[in-house]
């Protein structure tokens, strides 16, 4: 199955993370398919680089988001766009 997830890349104290599409099983900085953004937690407000297009087509191939990649998604209308698409089609 596969997950679009967190995965950690800062320094300690200072987390970054990448938002990348990866089998279920593998670690949370284990191997990944694809990077389809960037989630800095620390700047004010939490500063968010998505790619829409590839995060949308990740979501109709089926792949399920994590819970915080969830409220990230939600934050950016992505879900909405899915449907927007699918009802277009």
């Amino acid at each position: 199955m596969l997950r679009i997830r967190l995965r950690r890349v800062g320094k300690k104290g200072r987390p970054y993370y990448r938002i990348v599409v990866t089998e279920k099983r593998n670690p949370r900085d284990g191997a990944y398919i694809d990077g389809i953004g960037h989630y800095d937690p620390m700047a004010d407000p939490p500063a968010v680089t998505l790619d829409e297009s590839r995060a949308i087509d990740w979501l109709r191939k089926g792949a399920q988001p994590s819970d915080p990649v969830r409220q990230i998604f939600e934050r950016n209308d992505i879900f909405s766009k899915v449907h927007a698409d699918e009802r277009t089609d």
